[in-house]
C-alpha cells in the first residue's frame, strides 16, 4: 500500500513563501545583509555621527565614532548611499553622502544648491558679526586655509562662523589638504564685489597693524 505524501501544515507554505516579501518590506539597510542583525543600528549611528560632522570623516574614524569594524562601517555606508539615492534614482533624498577628500560627509545635492543658498541668504541678518568678520579676514589673508588652521589662530571654535560665510556666498570649499584631508576654504569674487576691489592683491597689508608684525600673516598682500 503506497503512502500518501505528506502535507505541510497549514500556513507553512504561505510562511515560505512570505518571508522574501517581509524582509524587502524591511528597512532598505537590512537587505545590504540580511544576516547582520547589527547592520541597520550602525548604520543608523553612522548618520547620528555625519549629521553633525563639519569635515569628512574616513572610515577609520567612523568605525572608532560607533565602534564597529571598518568592514561593517565600509557596508553601512554604501547601504546609506544606495538608501539616499533611491531606487533607480526615484525617491532620493535632497541630499547625499558624498565621499570627498578620503572621508565621506552630507552634501546638499547640486540641483538644490540655488534653493539652499536663497534660504540661507534670506533668513541671516544681513550685517556680518565681528566674529564672523575676523574670521574672513583670516581666510582672505590666509587662503586656502583648513578650518582647524583658522581655529589655531582665532583660538576659537569657527565652525559655525564658517557655515555662516559660507551660506553667505562670501567663502567657499576649495581644496582637500594633501596631508591632513581637512577641507580648505577661499574667498570668492562676491567678497571682492563687496570690497570694492579687483583681486585679493589690494587688500592692505596686515603688518603695520599688529603689534609686532606677528600673528600668522604675511606682507604678500
Amino acid at each position: 500500500m503506497r503512502a500518501e505524501p505528506t502535507r505541510a501544515s497549514p500556513g507553512s507554505e504561505s510562511g515560505a513563501r512570505d518571508a522574501p516579501r517581509s524582509l524587502d518590506a524591511a528597512d532598505p539597510l537590512d537587505r545590504a545583509d540580511p544576516s547582520d542583525a547589527s547592520a541597520p543600528s550602525i548604520a543608523r549611528r553612522l548618520e547620528a555621527l555625519l549629521m553633525v560632522a563639519d569635515e569628512p570623516q574616513s572610515l577609520v574614524d567612523l568605525a572608532a565614532g560607533v565602534g564597529a569594524p571598518v568592514a561593517a562601517v565600509r557596508q553601512a555606508v554604501e547601504s546609506l548611499v544606495a538608501d539616499f539615492d533611491g531606487v533607480d534614482g526615484t525617491l532620493r533624498r535632497g541630499f547625499e553622502l558624498r565621499e570627498v577628500g578620503g572621508g565621506w560627509r552630507f552634501y546638499v545635492r547640486d540641483e538644490h544648491d540655488p534653493l539652499v543658498r536663497d534660504f540661507v541668504l534670506t533668513q541671516n541678518p544681513s550685517r556680518l558679526s565681528q566674529a564672523a568678520l575676523e574670521t574672513l579676514a583670516v581666510i582672505a589673508y590666509k587662503q586656502p586655509i583648513t578650518r582647524s588652521s583658522i581655529a589655531q589662530i582665532r583660538a576659537v571654535n569657527v565652525d559655525s562662523v564658517v557655515r555662516t560665510l559660507l551660506g553667505r556666498g562670501l567663502v567657499t570649499e576649495s581644496s582637500t589638504d594633501p596631508e591632513t584631508g581637512a577641507i580648505t576654504y577661499e574667498t570668492t569674487d562676491l567678497l571682492l564685489t563687496h570690497l570694492g576691489i579687483n583681486s585679493l592683491d589690494e587688500l592692505p597689508l596686515i603688518s603695520p597693524l599688529l603689534s609686532d608684525g606677528s600673528g600668522g600673516f604675511d606682507d604678500a598682500r
